[in-house]
């Protein structure tokens, strides 16, 4: 499961659909692998803005990533249907910060772990990159 994917997930017991603390789910156990995705600095930063920035400095903490605490900034960029340049161009600060969210949302994942609710405390597996979030009978 890549760190993208788990920070649009929030806990599916119903009696925490109103709690704060059931988003983000905290990673425990987590064995991370690393698969190379091609940079694509526009993706990144039409994505930003659907992020949940504070979820997400979470989640990378937990599994050993450091992420600013406020979310960076960066002009709405667009790349030519040739495939050309991305405009407008970048300064190095910023082109660093987008390479190092790449690297945390697209490229790592969580092979094997387990997710946790804050609120009820939850675990959904996750076994070869897939989370299970079918609930018992007596949490639906």
């Amino acid at each position: 499961m890549k760190l993208l994917t788990a920070n649009f997930l929030s806990c599916a017991v119903k009696s925490c659909k109103s709690s704060p603390a059931a988003f983000p789910l905290h990673f425990r156990d987590a064995e991370l692998a690393s698969t190379s995705v091609p940079y694509n600095p526009v993706l990144l930063t039409n994505l930003l803005p659907r992020l949940d920035w504070p979820a997400l400095v979470t989640s990378s903490k937990e599994l050993g990533f450091t992420l600013p605490d406020s979310k960076p900034t960066f002009p709405a960029l667009t790349r030519p249907s040739d495939g050309g340049e991305v405009t407008p161009a970048l300064g190095e600060e910023q082109e660093t910060a987008l390479r190092t969210l790449h690297r945390v949302l697209m490229e790592t994942e969580v092979v094997e772990g387990k997710m946790v609710c804050g609120s009820c405390g939850f675990e959904y597996g996750i076994h070869q990159s897939v989370a299970n979030f079918l609930l018992p009978s007596h949490l639906v």
